[in-house]
């Protein structure tokens, strides 16, 4: 296995860019018998004519023109890995605040790329309802937050639009009982949604339990004793779309928006708003189908 030098490969690419060895030498604060050694091993390490004299200038010869695209991907790749694992620019904390449901699928994502790309930079990540969410920005506790809602406030952008969906346990048929079991955390603004279509298509609900924790609504769910809606696409892996065949009320759709990114004064902030731009234009062009809906039977 041969392997290339990223030093000569730089001095490769002065010479194509400044048309010499003597000003590629300049330019690299090199000797112009150092840049030419480089040349002459990475020509015979590929076995290939890199450079041809035009003149008085140095010219790419067709070899030479196809090394050169990669030549400079090589070089930024190298340069952005000693970049962002040494420049003390690069470590710290990011505080992100996310509404609980939706940190499945696209966030966490997104948490596993930004720490790949920024392994010494922590992110702070804080689970909360959107309301509250956005007066922690206001205060200044997060750098970035994600909201589900119906509108969007200035200095924000939406990321995602979606129809809400009725979500259940997988294989579960509380749905089809009366009155509809609901689990629906105290402040989730879903909530008053979904009892507003219900008593607007007549059909008679009651809480299942009444608590704070998104963990004990996801339980009470997963364990067939109550519905919910949800953001369609953001099922958490224990939950199943409900095709209900119109016996449940249409949803309407909800935003998913972010607030932050233009305040944003570090470039590790700016790189992880723009993960989560990514993230989720990648669920809107390939969308998660599952293939475990609940299907009215009869």
């Amino acid at each position: 296995m041969r392997n290339l030098d990223i030093t000569a490969l730089r001095s490769f690419v002065a010479i194509a860019e400044t048309g010499g060895v003597t000003r590629a030498a300049g330019l690299l604060n090199l000797t112009q018998s150092a840049v030419s050694m480089q040349i002459k091993r990475l020509e015979e390490n590929l076995d290939l004519k890199l450079l041809e004299r035009a003149g008085r200038q140095v010219v790419l010869s067709s070899a030479g023109e196809q090394l050169l695209t990669y030549a400079r991907n090589m070089i930024t790749l190298n340069d952005e890995i000693i970049t962002k694992l040494t420049d003390k620019g690069f470590e710290g904390e990011v505080s992100l605040g996310v509404p609980h449901d939706i940190v499945y699928p696209v966030v966490s994502k997104v948490l596993q790329q930004f720490r790949a790309q920024f392994p010494r930079v922590h992110v702070n990540l804080n689970a909360s309802f959107s309301r509250q969410l956005k007066e922690g920005l206001a205060r200044g506790e997060y750098d970035l937050i994600l909201t589900t809602e119906e509108g969007l406030l200035p200095q924000g952008e939406t990321l995602s639009k979606a129809r809400l969906s009725w979500t259940g346990a997988e294989n579960g048929n509380v749905w089809r009982q009366r009155p509809l079991k609901l689990g629906f955390s105290r402040h989730c603004i879903f909530r008053p949604l979904a009892q507003k279509a219900l008593d607007r298509a007549g059909i008679a609900w009651e809480m299942a339990t009444e608590t704070d924790s998104d963990r004990t609504i996801e339980a009470t769910i997963g364990a067939d004793l109550a519905v919910c809606v949800v953001i369609e696409g953001t099922e958490p892996p224990h939950m199943v779309p409900i095709q209900h065949s119109a016996t449940l009320p249409e949803m309407p759709e909800s935003l998913i928006n972010m607030y932050g990114a233009e305040q944003a004064q570090s470039q590790v902030v700016s790189a992880l708003a723009e993960l989560l731009r990514q993230g989720y234009r990648d669920l809107k062009s390939g969308r998660r189908v599952n293939a475990n809906v609940l299907r009215e039977v009869g």
